[in-house]
Formats: C-alpha cells, structure tokens, sequence
C-alpha cells in the first residue's frame, strides 16, 4: 500500500511533517522527559516495596512507550488497539509478530504490568538499560536457557506477564519469519495462557534499515488467549506451529491478503525437527 501511495505528493508532504515534528520533539522529550521521570522513579524507591519498585519502573517504561508511539508522531501515525477478549487475567504470554523497529513501543498498549524478553542492545543505552534493569526484563542472549526459564518462570509466578517477538528478529515486511520455541516450551512448563498479538501497518513505520517514518495506521489485534488445557498435549514445536498458524491467518485477514504458500504453519522451506532438544531463544523487541 505505501508503494501506490508514495508517488503521491500529499503523501511525500505528509512523511516530511511527520518525521521533521517526530525528530524534533523526541531529543526534547529524551533531554527533558526521560531525567524527570528518572529521578521521580529514584526518589520512589526510597519509599516503596521491592514488588512495588518493580512495577513503577515497569509503568515508567510503558510511559516512554506511550510517547514514542501515541504522541510525537501524531497525527501523522495512528493506533488501533482491538482486545477480541476483554477480561483475561494475568500473568500471560503475549507473542507477537515482528515487522519494525516500533513494535516493542507498541507493548505499552497493553494494560498488564510486566516485562520484555529482549536483544542485548537495550541494556547497553544508559538510560534505557537503567529502566530495561530496573523493570526486570530479560536479556535472553546473555544468559543460559535454563537462567532463562528460571527467570521467567519467577516473573510469571510473581504475576508479571511477558511479552516477546517469537521470530527473534524483524521480518521487514508482511511476511512472517519461523517461530523460536523457547517461549511455547516456557508456557507448557508454568501452565501460562499464550495470547497471540497480531501487529499491522507498521512494517514501515520505519522501515528495517531505515529511519524514515511514514504515515499510516497501526493496527494492533489481540486475539483471545491459548489457555494450558489448550496445549497441555502438544509438543513445543507442535504449539508454536498452532500458535503461528492462527497468527498468519489473523494477519492475512487484516492486511486484505490471502495468506501465502507456506502461511498456514511454518514458512515453506527447511523446518526444525520436532524432536529436537531446540535450544533457540524467544526473540527480541529490538533486534536487527
């Protein structure tokens, strides 16, 4: 779509505003909004819970998140939020497709406190790393997968959900990427509901590789969640293969495309033996 519109001079006009406003306003919210909301964060742990510390870095970040993707680049780039299943308690999986860089931004929709499952990179931003930390995300690629599981299974027993991008790294495009097993084999082990989180619209906003924003809306579809008597007798492969499946289904349908060769499951081509031990990990909100 953005293809038969960029010839357009009022769509050339419109990415200009949006990324002239965008890059202008976000060094001013880094400059001003992010050391107030550091030091309103660090005087409050002087008064709060551990728990409670936890979940005030975790509103922090989904704060920052509400920025980024809500407000500076309105009303250029719009949000859509749908929940097919209103009410679902936490803590819960959320398992989202990965198109853009934007995607861990738009985690801030959700409603639940918890924590991502990221790359290391965010961790090495002084900033950021402070609240990733703080907030008690996880760093997959730093640590064992047994750390890993353990970790998470804390967070979840905790009543922290966790949102990760099961394909590890963006797609770039409609397309979705093989699935990692890690975080399906997380939810057989803890008994967590899996909720598919289906994200439309944005694999240009900005496009992998590049910093230019374009116009458009973003749809951001959660579907109702998988609970564990759903997939108590599946494999890890066998899940993540159901979960992904209902996902490009999902996608198709919002993006106004039948699904493509190889949609229906896993892409076409060399796929993971079930039986194997499948130490991949979950993917990153922010990986290249």
């Amino acid at each position: 779509m953005k293809d038969e519109r960029s010839s357009s001079p009022g769509f050339r006009l419109a990415t200009f505003f949006l990324n002239v406003q965008f890059f202008t306003l976000l060094p001013i919210f880094v400059v001003v909004g992010i050391p107030s909301l550091t030091l309103f964060v660090a005087a409050s742990r002087l008064f709060l819970s551990h728990q409670d510390t936890l979940r005030l870095f975790r509103r922090a970040i989904r704060w920052f998140g509400w920025v980024i993707i809500r407000v500076l680049p309105f009303p250029w780039v719009s949000i859509r939020y749908r929940d097919l299943a209103p009410g679902a308690k936490a803590p819960l999986l959320f398992v989202s497709n990965h198109r853009s860089f934007s995607d861990g931004f738009l985690m801030a929709l959700l409603p639940e406190h918890g924590v991502q499952i990221v790359n290391t990179w965010p961790f090495r931003i002084p900033i950021l790393g402070f609240f990733a930390r703080g907030a008690g995300y996880i760093s997959i690629r730093e640590m064992p997968i047994e750390e890993f599981y353990s970790r998470a299974g804390k967070l979840l027993e905790e009543g922290a959900s966790i949102a990760c991008f099961p394909e590890g790294t963006r797609s770039g495009s409609r397309r979705m990427g093989p699935f990692h097993g890690s975080v399906f084999r997380l939810a057989l082990q803890t008994k967590t509901p899996i909720v598919p989180l289906c994200i439309s619209g944005n694999e240009d906003i900005p496009a992998r590789g590049s910093l230019v924003l374009h116009p458009g809306v973003i749809t951001v579809q959660r579907l109702p969640p998988i609970h564990p008597e759903q997939h108590q007798d599946l494999s890890a492969f066998q899940f993540k293969t159901k979960v992904r499946a209902t996902m490009a289904r999902e996608l198709a349908a919002m993006d106004g495309v039948p699904p493509e060769e190889g949609e229906a499951g896993e892409p076409a081509g060399p796929q993971a033996d079930p039986a194997e031990a499948d130490p991949d990990r979950s993917g990153s909100s922010a990986q290249t």
